[in-house]
């Protein structure tokens, strides 16, 4: 069950010429991948651009009447590996992955793809997933498209541009015979707009007709001596091409009086930012008419010597807009001005910091300060640009406001996991945790606080093997993601600790989706998904590898039995290694598909229970001792008006789904006895509401005494 249903949304891709289509950049690309007559998709899941695989599921019946092939693939490599079809027959493939963890993995499929070539057009859309929302390692996609010489699009973030780089990706791929790669920041991917749409174009070839009729060259085999000659072909004729075809049909753009003698050099993603910069500096009015000149890098590999040359002549100084270190372009233009004699300054790095994410903020300063330094060469000589009110100090927010560090939903099944295994470090003694990407790297972070590592989707207890040894008794401790078990894990990490008795204990964390990425279907989803396969148990897959200590544990809330059964794999005697499958649907996707069917149910006056928990403030010692061993953003601290009271009970709020960890944990711990449930009952039926009077009317019997009494009691004394 993804995250987002695009059912609706989806029949906007039916327009056809001439209609007017407005919406987000994630179905504006879809889009134009029908336009533009593509034949086959495929991809992973991963911010930014996982909803694009939710729309993609969501258009498979559109996709068929065109005869476009689509899957969701295994991993990123998976997807690359795809782009096979396009090598040897003229037929349109795309795929799609979040970069740069994406791109890594698909990195062999990608580097084989470069080098001998396509026929048909290949598109690569990476969702450049860099800056201060990101979660992964801060790294650039420009690196692997220079170093396997796959040409690098990056539009400006409006729908025009990002539908027009779709089919001049296609286009400059097969001019070049070269994959092309379209990065698609997180603006792009969310922005709203319009363009204007064509028709739905059906592939000259389908996947169906290739199967029909095979064929292959041997020179786009990756085999000596083709191989050979590949690195050739790459700088001999297809460099030329890219070049000849980008500058032929202006894939760059210029913006603003190109007669000034000082200019900005930007990638194409990064427009709508400088442009912000110059409105706020006077320099540019609210339609982006700019007195700045601009050139625009909608391709930002390969460069093109003969337009940025063009560019920077005549001009004092040039400023390049270029987010993220290294400063690959910066370097580039740098010695294409020493080769051919040319003295126009550059800057970049410098009135732009090394490193992080040009924000606002950022954007304006270090324009502002470029521009300060050559005023003399700015529009009307001399005058400096205008300067913009007084922003907040975010320096000094940092000494009012918290760090907020991630963590885990209301009720997410994967806290009492952790729980378990704080519960159980307590008793046998602190142990080597190797961590995984997914929502249980949470676990690193407080209240847990365990976790060494993380190396990669999958390779979790992977990247704890080292730790295999027969000099002591003590274990490690992996986690995997039920999706990273199978995008990459099962061979890599349970696989290899099978093949090398790995003596460590792995628990698979399955929340029955690829959770992290938008709650996708995966092998061992529990859904019924018309178009894929589902309900592969863990547990056979590992015992088919060759584990054979296995244990299934299927509600991960009870926090005793999760304690058990992983004292039990730290200490059996059974060798090789140890695998818990710890089973719990996601409580997000829970809610997703209960919700409306329980607002409905209340909507016709049907019976429903709703369950909650609370805190008793008179039982609550307030030790707080439960919120370290839960940390559900639903448990808080209350004040009492009790003088007596100094310290703040527990509270539990109205944002509780009635998951029961806090209970579930505090029993572990032997904390206290200050939990209770509370089911709340709409549309009650009839024997409900009378008992519920009864009750009423003994407690408030019973308060009533109480009160007297008191008085009594007050006044005898």
């Amino acid at each position: 069950m993804a995250e987002r249903s695009f059912v609706k949304e989806v029949e906007k891709l039916r327009a056809g010429e001439g209609e007017v289509f407005r919406g987000e950049g994630i179905l504006a690309i879809t889009k134009a991948l029908l336009e533009n007559g593509v034949g086959y998709v495929g991809g992973y899941q991963g911010s930014p651009i996982s909803h694009l695989m939710d729309v993609l599921a969501d258009a498979q019946d559109i996709l068929g009447e065109l005869g476009v092939h689509y899957e969701a693939s295994a991993s990123e490599a998976a997807a690359a590996a795809m782009l096979a079809a396009s090598v040897h027959y003229p037929i349109r493939g795309a795929v799609t992955f979040k970069s740069t963890v994406g791109t890594n993995v698909a990195s062999d499929a990608l580097a084989n793809l470069s080098s001998g070539g396509v026929t048909g057009g290949s598109l690569v859309i990476v969702g450049e997933d860099y800056g201060e929302g990101s979660s992964i390692m801060q790294e650039r996609s420009h690196a692997f498209a220079m170093k396997s010489q796959i040409w690098l699009l990056d539009p400006r973030p409006n729908l025009p541009s990002i539908v027009k780089a779709v089919g001049d990706g296609f286009e400059l791929s097969e001019a070049s015979n070269t994959p092309v790669m379209l990065q698609v920041r997180i603006r792009s991917c969310h922005v709203h707009g319009e363009f204007t749409t064509k028709d739905n174009v059906r592939p000259s070839m389908t996947v169906a007709d290739a199967l029909e009729n095979p064929r292959r060259d041997l020179n786009r085999i990756v085999l000596p001596p083709a191989s050979f000659l590949h690195e050739q072909e790459k700088v001999t004729k297809r460099l030329p091409a890219a070049l000849n075809y980008i500058q032929k049909h202006k894939l760059n753009e210029l913006f603003g009086p190109q007669d000034r003698k000082v200019g900005i050099v930007l990638q194409g993603g990064m427009y709508n930012g400088v442009i912000r910069a110059l409105q706020r500096l006077g320099l540019a009015d609210i339609n982006g008419e700019t007195q700045i000149p601009l050139y625009v890098m909608n391709v930002t590999y390969p460069l093109v010597p003969a337009e940025l040359m063009d560019f920077c002549k005549g001009k004092d100084a040039v400023l390049v807009v270029e987010e993220g270190y290294p400063d690959y372009i910066e370097q580039a233009i740098g010695a294409m001005l020493q080769k051919e004699g040319v003295n126009t300054k550059l800057e970049g790095k410098g009135p732009f910091p090394e490193a992080g994410e040009y924000t606002g903020q950022v954007m304006l300063d270090s324009i502002q300060t470029f521009l300060a330094t050559h005023s003399d060469a700015l529009p009307g000589k001399g005058r400096a640009p205008n300067t913009p009110g007084p922003l907040p100090d975010v320096e000094q927010l940092k000494d009012v406001v918290p760090m907020r560090p991630p963590g885990f939903c209301v009720g997410c099944p994967e806290r009492p996991i952790f729980a378990a295994t704080k519960l159980v470090e307590n008793e046998l003694g602190p142990h080597h945790i190797a961590s995984d990407i997914g929502c249980h790297l949470f676990s690193i972070m407080p209240p847990f606080g365990i976790g060494s590592t993380t190396m990669g989707y999958g390779l979790g207890p992977a990247s704890a093997s080292a730790f295999n040894t027969n000099e002591t008794d003590r274990r490690s401790i992996s986690f995997i993601g039920d999706g990273g078990f199978w995008h990459n894990g099962l061979t890599t990490s349970i696989g290899n600790a099978v093949f090398n008795q790995n003596d460590g204990v792995i628990v698979v964390v399955d929340n029955y989706y690829s959770a992290a990425t938008g709650g996708q279907d995966i092998l061992s989803s529990r859904a019924n998904n018309k178009s894929k396969s589902t309900k592969h148990p863990i547990t056979e897959a590992v015992k088919g590898v060759g584990v054979k200590w296995v244990r299934q544990i299927n509600r991960t809330y009870d926090v005793t039995q999760m304690q058990s059964v992983l004292k039990e794999a730290l200490t059996t005697d059974v060798k090789g290694p140890k695998v818990i499958v710890a089973s719990s649907e996601c409580m997000l996707n829970r809610q997703r598909r209960e919700k409306p069917i329980i607002n409905q149910a209340v909507k016709e006056q049907k019976r429903v229970v709703k369950t909650r928990f609370g805190v008793d403030e008179d039982v609550c010692t307030g030790d707080h001792a439960c919120m370290r061993l839960s940390g559900c953003p639903s448990l808080t601290v209350k004040e009492l008006d009790d003088p007596l009271r100094d310290d703040p009970v527990a509270h539990i709020d109205q944002n509780c789904v009635g998951c029961g960890n806090c209970g579930e944990v505090a029993d572990a711990a032997i904390l206290c006895p200050s939990f209770y449930q509370a089911d709340t009952i709409h549309n009650p039926s009839k024997s409900e509401r009378f008992f519920r009077r009864i009750r009423d009317r003994i407690i408030n019997a019973l308060q009533n005494w109480r009160e007297r009494r008191t008085l009594i009691i007050e006044e005898v004394n």
